[in-house]
């Protein structure tokens, strides 16, 4: 039989995927998902199960959990990626490290064929495909969905017809949960208007008042959260407990899909969020201007590439090694306020603090420098300008 790896969620269109490859083109299907924090050992269990059923030859879920913080969010936290100055492109860099985590395993299989579950009309298509053909040419693509075009009853109907008979009903949002944030679509995403309600949210407000939490990085990782030191991707996780119950990081994002056209997704990532926040302000206490500059300068490139599915181009490595280098100094504790549904920057205490300065404080006195040599760097710095002006007011 044609051996083939297929991307499997569980969800309704790989389920599909599944059984259409196995009886229809009679493949050696070997589904694979990838663990990069959404699944629960329960819910591996049961999506498991649901892949027997379907008729795979094998199921495997991949914890890439850690591989995922190393190769990807650390990056977006030394760059505090937002997108669009909002969204902390949960989604996308989930699909990365997936579409490499699953090429990997088609690979080790000798598998010729791999075969994944999007539809013709977003990103993850792309995403997919870019990754698999470049580190596996050899290996054929199959997607179901998106060359046949099939509506969701037409794939309940095939599913039926093949007795696979389980409660395929439309949930009201669809949800996609992982380490560094939880995507929320609905009806309410296809407009331009209309907000989703609270109820649409994973993670409802569970706490009143405020509390304070004292996070702690180490060049620019977190590394503790009041005082309980774990690895980095464990503080985040439990950052996002500590967040969660506050119905803290919510947001809905607006952006330019790959594909060209507009796109509108709610989300929750309250870790994600409060870690990013946290970390630019202890960077603005111990970065020089121009690293700050030339910081936010790439990230942004680091970020959109990312998000169209440009991870393995090189110039990402060579970005990389940058915001691995900015991080020397970028250690300390950052005391963060939650409240409900936001959250504070209180402040920041570290040894590398910039305002720690001999030479004085800002707007009050200084010992570093005379007034006269006041007057003089000023004159100077205004030469340019000064110069332009005379020069252009001639004409």
């Amino acid at each position: 039989m044609k051996k083939l790896v297929l991307a499997y969620s569980g969800g309704l269109d790989t389920s599909y995927c599944a059984v259409h490859l196995t009886k229809d083109k009679e493949y050696e299907v070997h589904a694979v998902s990838v663990n990069t924090g959404g699944f629960t050992s329960e819910e591996i269990d049961q999506i498991q199960a649901n892949a027997y059923k379907m008729g795979v030859a094998s199921y495997v879920n991949i914890d890439a959990v850690s591989e995922y913080y190393q190769k990807v969010i650390k990056y977006l936290i030394f760059g505090n990626i937002l997108k669009n100055n909002t969204y902390p492109l949960s989604v996308s860099a989930e699909r990365i490290i997936q579409a490499i985590k699953i090429i990997e395993y088609a690979k080790k299989k000798k598998a010729s064929y791999i075969a994944h579950g999007s539809t013709g009309a977003g990103n993850d298509q792309v995403r997919f495909d870019m990754i698999f053909q470049i580190l596996a040419p050899e290996i054929k693509i199959i997607t179901p969905i998106r060359d046949q075009k099939l509506s969701r009853q037409e794939e309940i109907a095939y599913l039926e017809s093949h007795g696979v008979e389980m409660p395929w009903t439309k949930a009201k949002y669809s949800i996609n949960k992982g380490l560094w944030g939880t995507s929320v679509g609905g009806e309410e995403t296809l407009t331009s208007k209309h907000p989703l309600p609270d109820s649409a949210y994973p993670s409802q407000l569970q706490k009143e008042g405020s509390e304070q939490v004292k996070l702690t990085f180490e060049k620019g990782e977190l590394v503790m959260v009041n005082e309980l030191k774990q690895i980095p991707e464990r503080s985040i996780a439990t950052l996002n407990d500590l967040a969660a119950a506050y119905a803290i990081g919510r947001d809905i994002h607006v952006g330019d899909t790959i594909v060209g056209i507009k796109g509108r997704v709610g989300f929750e990532a309250p870790g994600a969020l409060v870690c990013i926040k946290a970390h630019h302000l202890l960077e603005k206490h111990t970065l020089t201007k121009w690293q700050l500059q030339h910081k936010e300068h790439l990230a942004s490139y680091y970020g959109m590439h990312l998000h169209e599915g440009q991870y393995l181009d090189p110039v990402m490595r060579n970005i990389e090694v940058f915001l691995q280098s900015s991080q020397e100094m970028v250690s300390g504790d950052v005391f963060v306020r939650l409240k409900p549904y936001h959250f504070s920057l209180e402040g920041i205490e570290s040894g590398h603090d910039l305002m720690n300065a001999d030479f004085g404080s800002y707007g009050e006195m200084n010992s570093g420098w005379t007034a006269d040599e006041a007057k003089g760097f000023i004159k100077i710095l205004a030469n340019q300008n000064k110069i332009y002006q005379q020069v252009n007011s001639k004409t």
